[in-house]
């Protein structure tokens, strides 16, 4: 029986960390990550860009002989994963999975939250995409969303800027915004945010410290353990070889350089071209 790969796909860098949770908490199987560095920020792009992006890198995954996808970034999640899970797969690839990181990171943040105001700070196509008040408002309707967009954020982190100090005022500036609504939880909804995660925590000294904050690596990769345990049908499916690959469309160099921030050891990423490029 042939047998497969878990692709993990993002607009760049921030999904190394979600990768990097997957991986330390399911070893045993193949991964091929693919960040498209050449057409990241997808924040401030429009929704059919989106998921013309999406859609190839999920198509170019499969041809690399992945059987599951996870699309560790919120953007993409927003924006293209119910198209491509409804309408793409069912015509194309009906018996393959494409996942995202809103659904898990939205329950966790329904069963922290006690006042029912929970923060989402994101990329303007993911606040846009009202995606997470979906999600949360479906989970439990007296839930109260706020969302802030962040467009700046994510173009200074990929210039590995995250500890610049206009980085820190632009933060704290959007924390200032949203904290004024009195949530009691902060979802951070993109996957670059987590290597501000140490500075969010410590915003204000104790602004932050009654809220609680999820950040997406641990909370996907716990969801990813157990969909594989509720459907070993696909479980079955996946090669148990522990083989990493990196692939970028961008620069190589740059690649590296900067994915080693989010995936804490150093990588040997190749580069590839996809369709709509």
């Amino acid at each position: 029986m042939q047998k497969y790969s878990i692709g993990v796909f993002d607009s760049g860098f921030g999904g190394l960390a979600v990768f990097k949770e997957i991986s330390k908490a399911l070893p045993q199987y193949n991964y091929i990550y693919l960040g498209d560095t050449a057409n990241c920020p997808y924040g401030n792009r429009s929704q059919t860009q989106i998921y013309q992006f999406t859609q190839q890198a999920v198509d170019f995954l499969f041809s690399q002989n992945c059987f599951l996808v996870i699309l560790a970034c919120n953007t993409s999640s927003c924006s293209a994963l119910r198209i491509i899970q409804q309408e793409y797969l069912f015509k194309n690839y009906p018996s393959r999975r494409v996942l995202g990181v809103v659904v898990p990171a939205s329950e966790e943040a329904a069963l922290l939250t006690k006042n029912m105001k929970i923060g989402v700070i994101a990329t303007k196509a993911t606040v846009s995409s009202l995606a997470f008040k979906r999600e949360l408002t479906k989970l439990n309707p007296k839930i109260k969303v706020f969302q802030q967009a962040c467009p700046l954020l994510v173009p200074l982190i990929e210039q590995g800027k995250h500890n610049a100090s206009e980085t820190k005022t632009l933060l704290q500036k959007y924390l200032k915004r949203i904290l004024k609504e009195g949530i009691d939880t902060l979802i951070l909804g993109c996957t670059h945010y987590g290597l501000l995660e140490k500075q969010i925590q410590h915003f204000g000294n104790d602004r932050l410290q009654n809220v609680e904050v999820v950040s997406e690596g641990k909370i996907t990769a716990k969801k990813l353990k157990d969909y594989l345990l509720r459907h070993p049908e696909i479980e079955t499916k996946l090669a148990i070889e522990s083989k990493l690959s990196f692939l970028t469309t961008g620069k190589v160099v740059k690649f590296k350089k900067l994915a080693s921030l989010f995936y804490g050891k150093e990588i040997l990423p190749k580069k590839v071209k996809l369709n709509c490029l």
